[in-house]
C-alpha cells in the first residue's frame, strides 16, 4: 500500500445507507466522519453515497481526509456507490466485503442501522471472540438505541452460551465525541482469546 492509504490508523465504520431514518443519525454520521478526519486516520467504510454512509463520507472529504469504500460490484453497477471518495475497492459479494474489511481495520465504530449493519457487527464480534480481530469495537449507543441488544448479549451470558469477558469485546460510548477517545482507551484483547471462546 501507498503512504497516503496507510496514513494514520483505519477505522473501519459500520452504518446505515438508509436515507428515511432520523435526521440526528446521519448528523451524528457527519460528526465522526469530521472527528475521524481531524485526528488524522482514514476511514474506512461500506462505500455508499448515500443516508449515514454518505453523511459519514462527505463530512471527511470536506475536511480532508482520506475515505477509502469497499462495496461490491452487484452495488456498483446499482449505481449505489460513492464516486468522490478517495479509493474505492471493488469486491465480488458480501462476505469478500467484510473479510477485506476486518483484515484492513485498526478500529471499528458501530453507529445505529439496519440488518446489514447488525450483520457485519456481529462478523466483527465472532471474530474478536475467536481471537481473529483484536482491535477495539465501539458501539455508539445514540439514543439508547442499542440498549435492546445490550440486553440481548447479556441474557447470552447469563444462559451461559457466552463468558462475561465477552462483554469486554466492546465499548459502548453515548456521543460520538466519545468514539475516538474509547478506541484510544480500548484495553487489549487478549492473544489467546481462543482459551474462553466456548467458556
Amino acid at each position: 500500500m501507498s503512504d497516503a492509504v496507510n496514513r494514520g490508523r483505519h477505522v473501519l465504520v459500520f452504518c446505515a445507507s438508509s436515507g428515511s431514518c432520523a435526521p440526528a443519525f446521519h448528523a451524528a454520521a457527519a460528526a465522526l466522519g469530521r472527528s475521524i478526519a481531524r485526528s488524522g486516520d482514514t476511514v474506512v467504510y461500506g462505500g455508499g453515497a448515500v443516508g449515514s454512509m454518505g453523511a459519514l463520507a462527505d463530512a471527511a472529504l470536506a475536511e480532508g481526509g482520506r475515505v477509502v469504500g469497499i462495496i461490491p460490484r452487484f452495488m456498483r453497477e446499482r449505481e449505489w456507490a460513492h464516486t468522490g471518495i478517495s479509493e474505492l475497492r471493488l469486491v465480488e459479494d458480501m462476505q469478500q466485503r467484510k473479510r477485506e474489511m476486518l483484515k484492513v481495520a485498526d478500529a471499528i465504530v458501530t453507529l445505529p442501522g439496519g440488518s446489514g449493519t447488525f450483520e457485519e457487527l456481529f462478523e466483527a464480534l465472532t471474530s474478536k471472540r475467536l481471537g481473529l480481530f483484536r482491535h477495539p469495537i465501539v458501539i455508539l449507543n445514540q439514543g439508547g438505541f442499542y440498549d435492546p441488544l445490550f440486553t440481548l448479549l447479556k441474557s447470552s451470558v447469563d444462559e451461559r452460551f457466552m463468558s462475561e469477558a465477552h462483554l469486554e469485546m466492546w465499548q459502548s460510548v453515548d456521543h460520538v465525541d466519545h468514539v475516538l477517545p474509547a478506541i484510544a482507551n480500548a484495553a487489549p484483547w487478549p492473544d489467546d482469546a481462543l482459551r474462553f471462546a466456548t467458556r
